[in-house]
């Protein structure tokens, strides 16, 4: 693989499934921590996200790969008290990411510290109140670990910033700067103490890298995450500044640590991971989060699978063309269709709005693939039953699949 220079389409396709664990077969049954950990380091992140329709965003791509595992195991790992693997930090947006990775981002809470590379509200916010926003660190760790509401002196809900409080915007500031960091949740609400506090001690004694070695460090990261990819979806997956990342991207093309490759139909120049996989096919099956690494970028998505995909949340009802929250389906290396979904928990049903095909799809295999998926979907969501609605040109076919019921 280390001397392949030229990739067609179907090829890069495989290497980046390949990259990502969905070359691994799924059990229905549930999978523990250390089978979930290994997915996580595959992925080498899980983004977080506030939308709650179906379920939180960072559980859906380990069970992608693994099909129902214990969802607990990550919680107690990722918020737990004792025993954390994972530490919540601004990479591929908001993030839950292995502890390991720690010291490569300590170069982006020093930028913070300096006001740089933050929301510019957020960023005028610190330098304005330096002095609350010191009282606030002091407050956690007098008394922490706590969350923005439990502060003295919180403040009002106002203004930008999602409508935070000072003591939010405070807190948020101070997470950004590395000075405090995520104990656990209550709910989805951030329960904030001091890093030294959450981060094991042999973690935080790892030497700091020089930013230039850290950047390298997470392209070499991204690059063995994505197979191959472009300088901006390797800049993309830990939103990385564009110079470091170019000359970071030399660095290892000269160490022979990435490989240029053209991929066919591609019109930004690629790179291979040289240890990269390119089997003759990849037979996984699996609905995907809006936020799963292989889809979230729009731009890259379209380029590997020929498939348009916008999350049409913010979109008007009557404007959206697939349904409010959409989950692609990937069946044997393709991406087959999408289905609108939602889980209804106070009636135990996983409902259906919508299901599309994609063309040149057969319907009648599209569907009960797809049927099949819903109902593991459902089971492992505690859901009683799958609703199905009446949009989409694949509902007739999917209605026959699921028995007629719905």
């Amino acid at each position: 693989m280390n001397k392949l220079e030229s990739l067609s389409r179907p090829e890069a396709r495989r290497i980046a499934l390949c990259a990502q664990g969905f070359d691994q077969r799924r059990t229905r049954q549930a999978s523990g921590w250390e089978r979930i950990n290994r997915t996580v380091e595959t992925m080498g992140l899980l983004q977080i996200d506030s939308v709650n329709v179906l379920i939180r965003s960072h559980y859906l791509p380990a069970y992608s790969r693994l099909g129902p595992y214990d969802r607990d195991a990550l919680d107690r790992r990722a918020f737990g008290l004792k025993r954390k693997a994972l530490f919540e930090y601004w990479a591929h947006e908001a993030s839950l990411l292995p502890m390991a990775l720690h010291p490569l981002f300590r170069w982006r809470m020093a930028r913070a510290q300096r006001h740089d590379g933050i929301y510019g509200g957020l960023a005028r916010f610190a330098r304005e109140k330096r002095g609350y926003v010191q009282e606030v660190l002091e407050e956690v760790r007098a008394g922490g670990p706590l969350v923005a509401r439990e502060l003295s002196r919180p403040g009002v809900r106002k203004g930008p910033w999602w409508g935070w409080t000072d003591g939010k915007a405070a807190l948020e500031y101070l997470f950004w700067t590395g000075e405090v960091t995520t104990s656990s949740r209550r709910g989805f609400e951030r329960i904030y103490d001091l890093t030294e506090r959450v981060i094991p001690s042999e973690v935080l004694n790892v030497p700091t890298p020089a930013e230039a070695d850290a950047v390298r460090e997470l392209v070499r990261i991204a690059a063995r995450a994505l197979g191959v990819a472009t300088e901006t979806d390797l800049r993309d997956y830990f939103r990385l500044p564009v110079a470091a990342t170019r000359h970071a991207l030399s660095e290892l093309v000269e160490a022979g640590d990435l490989v240029p490759a053209d991929v066919k139909g591609w019109r930004q120049k690629a790179y291979l991971d040289p240890n990269a996989r390119c089997p003759g096919q990849v037979s996984g099956t699996a609905l995907l989060s809006p936020f799963d690494p292989l889809v979230w970028a729009r731009a890259r998505a379209e380029r590997l699978f020929s498939f348009e995909y916008r999350i049409e949340i913010y979109t008007p009802a009557a404007k959206r063309q697939y349904g409010y929250y959409v989950l692609p389906l990937l069946h044997r290396g393709k991406l087959v269709g999408r289905v609108d979904l939602k889980a209804d928990r106070a009636e135990g049903r996983l409902r259906v709005p919508a299901a599309h095909i994609e063309p040149r799809c057969d319907p009648g295999a599209t569907a009960e693939t797809l049927a099949g998926e819903l109902v593991m979907l459902a089971e492992w969501l505690g859901l009683d039953d799958v609703t199905l609605g009446r949009r989409g040109n694949l509902a007739p076919a999917l209605r026959q699949a699921l028995g007629g019921a719905g």
